[in-house]
């Protein structure tokens, strides 16, 4: 994976960010799109948060952080976040489906 190229000026630096995020957004969109199909695999409400795999997401993504230099606190902090989002909008996909 690329790493980050030395910029030269502070419009540099934006640009560069303003190009990760078009790739980033998507990205995460896509993964929401997943979360979301979960819901209807589900048996039951509760079967949206499973902490076993939330440890497992995070001590993954602990490693790639790591891997590419990056703090891995960082990594789960944002990941956290990332995954208390998505159960969040899982459950009201569940109970959408589950009416």
């Amino acid at each position: 994976m690329p790493k980050a190229v030395k910029c030269h000026s502070l419009q540099d630096v934006r640009d560069n960010i303003d190009r990760l995020d078009e790739t980033i957004v998507p990205l995460l969109a896509e993964r929401i799109g997943y979360v979301l199909q979960a819901a209807q695999f589900k048996e039951t409400r509760a079967d949206v948060r499973i902490p076993p795999r939330i440890e497992f997401i995070v001590e993954r993504v602990r490693r790639f952080a790591e891997a590419e230099g990056m703090d891995p606190d960082m990594a789960e902090s944002i990941y956290r976040h990332i995954m208390e989002e998505s159960i969040a909008r899982e459950e009201v996909r569940w109970d959408d489906l589950n009416k």
